[in-house]
């Protein structure tokens, strides 16, 4: 994943100065490309809550950072006790993806017998190591899920392979590549001919606003469509396959995507598309077997029902859509089941979305999140 054809990144220590972390606002995109710098926890704390950075592992990541942050800001004294009571506050900042814990957890660990002169750069490590080790992880994705597209172009010899995703798993949801659309960029990178069908994703337009950028940012072809066109392309077989990505999933296979991904799961299994969910391993959560049942659903601010956000002559605007007296619900996200996803695509490899599938795939293996099946 590249922008004006130069490898970047979505979150980084600045040059220069060790106490700036720098990321990406995606409120502004794809109007406008601008920086921001966190230079507190607290400042972490605001990215992840209102959406400057977001996806699972870019808010791990970001988690990552905010605490090197914390520790950074300290006094000498006192800097693991900082560093525990940043964690707290971070650690509740957004609840449905499992990185954000995860990674504090990781972070912590890796602290608990560090002498407070040692902690900062303890913390700055183990930030970097999130970081690259994510970069990783997606290559790793990137490679399984590609030959899930060649077997399909093999298929179709010459013809394109027409690819549905929702939401935003590219690049921007993770330090590079991304999840769902790392198995696209490795099948366009080898010439195979792909096209996207992107979903606009409402109500914060993660597809039409991010993912449509990355993928005209990389030359691969695309189309964007309203959320609810989904099931109508896949009635006239306008749809090989659809890859989504996930926040969190059980270890039955139960997965926890942007909403409106189950009712793309039910189109799928209508139209017998297959319907792939890529996920790193950091995103499984091994604890709990219903998603339905055990996975908390964030509900968000209401205005990003209520209005629309866009560029108008050089200015960003907000507008209302709604009667001031109506009612809204903002469902953040949904539970698509197990028995409607075709495989799991992680860095290791493709299983069945069963506690069984994933258990054999991870048997006598160390996930990143260092947790066992």
């Amino acid at each position: 994943m590249k922008r004006k054809g130069e490898d970047f990144r979505t979150i980084w220590l600045k040059p220069g100065d060790p106490g700036t972390v720098q990321i990406i606002d995606q409120r502004k995109l794809p109007h406008d490309f601008q920086i921001r710098d966190l230079q507190s926890y607290q400042d972490g704390i605001h990215a992840i809550q209102e959406m400057l950075v977001r996806g699972a592992p870019l808010i791990g990541a970001t988690a990552a950072w905010s605490l090197y942050l914390a520790g950074l800001r300290a006094s000498a004294s006192n800097r693991q006790s900082t560093v525990l009571q940043a964690a707290i506050e971070i650690g509740a900042a957004r609840p449905t993806a499992v990185n954000l814990q995860w990674a504090i957890d990781r972070v912590l660990a890796a602290i608990v017998d560090t002498d407070d002169d040692d902690i900062v750069r303890v913390l700055r490590a183990e930030a970097e190591s999130i970081c690259n080790e994510d970069i990783e992880i997606s290559r790793g994705i990137g490679r399984h899920g590609l030959t899930i597209i060649e077997e399909i172009a093999a298929r179709k010899p010459g013809e394109t392979v027409n690819i549905l995703t929702h939401c935003n798993a590219g690049a921007l949801a993770t330090i590079n590549w991304g999840t769902a659309t790392a198995p696209i960029y490795f099948a366009h990178q080898k010439g195979i001919k792909v096209h996207v069908w992107v979903d606009e994703t409402r109500p914060r337009n993660q597809g039409s606003q991010l993912t449509a950028w990355e993928l005209a940012e990389n030359g691969v072809p695309h189309t964007l469509i309203v959320d609810n066109a989904g099931g109508h392309l896949m009635q006239h077989g306008m749809v090989d396959l659809c890859i989504v990505g996930t926040d969190r999933t059980t270890r039955s296979g139960d997965v926890a995507n942007k909403i409106g991904t189950y009712l793309k799961a039910l189109a799928a299994a209508d139209n017998n598309v297959p319907f792939y969910v890529a996920l790193p391993s950091t995103t499984i959560d091994w604890s709990i077997d219903d998603g339905l049942a055990e996975i908390p659903i964030e509900e968000r601010d209401t205005t990003e029902v209520s209005h629309i956000y866009g560029e108008s002559d050089g200015k960003m605007l907000a507008v209302n859509t709604v009667p001031t007296q109506t009612p809204i619900r903002n469902f953040a996200f949904d539970i698509t089941p197990a028995r409607l996803v075709t495989g799991l695509i992680t860095e290791i490899g493709i299983c069945a979305a069963t506690k069984d599938g994933l258990a054999a795939l991870f048997s006598g293996k160390e996930s990143p999140s260092g947790k066992q099946p």
